[in-house]
């Protein structure tokens, strides 16, 4: 085995390939956070620096390769624990708008956490009101051990009111509690409760 050092700092099998497989994207290459000692060709005990000093090799997430992309098996999203159960991720409940730019409109509560705002990255999308924060305004939570579901304040500018009381910490929802996000005002209907709930 002959280890030779290229340009970048990365490691590699001269005899193997006759130039650096990392800069060339070759997928026979050797693995970064396992770097091989040039002496006795195991494994190193330390991790090899670059010209600066720093370390060369880090520390991956799993599922990620040393060229950095996604490999198989870990590209599926976190499955929600009642869509694991059940198979769909059922609907628990509705926010219908009373009052506002969106009035007449419904949007469905799924189990778990429901992130509320105007972009369409979140799971409850509120579009015609300005005055809702695009990221995160609000959360409304449904907790299928206890059957019940909670507001709580997001993460943005704005401040939340439940049935005219600001929220500041997470509030227990009964049915046909007000929410107010900017302009609008959100009527809360459930789904799941005393008569019903998914097993």
């Amino acid at each position: 085995m002959e280890m030779k050092r290229c340009e970048k700092g990365h490691f590699y099998d001269a005899k193997r390939t006759p130039t650096c497989p990392y800069c060339s994207g070759s997928s026979d290459s050797i693995n970064l956070t396992a770097p091989l000692d040039s002496g006795t060709g195991e494994i190193s005990k330390t991790r090899p620096l670059s010209e600066s000093g720093s370390e060369i090799s880090k520390t991956r997430p799993l599922g990620v390769n040393q060229h950095n992309n996604v490999v198989q098996g870990d590209r599926e999203k976190t499955v929600a624990l009642m869509k694991e159960a059940i198979g769909v991720d059922p609907v628990v409940g509705w926010l219908v708008c009373i009052e506002g730019a969106d009035k007449g409109r419904d949007y469905r509560i799924h189990g778990e956490r429901n992130f509320m705002g105007r972009s369409e990255k979140m799971d409850i999308c509120i579009r015609g009101d300005e005055t809702i924060s695009r990221d995160t305004h609000a959360v409304i939570s449904y907790d299928s051990r206890r059957n019940t579901f909670r507001l709580y304040q997001g993460d943005a500018k704005g401040i939340v009111y439940l049935n005219d009381e600001e929220v500041v910490t997470a509030v227990l929802l009964k049915p046909y509690d007000t929410i107010e996000l900017g302009k609008s005002k959100l009527l809360f209907i459930p789904f799941c409760g005393e008569l019903f709930k998914w097993e």
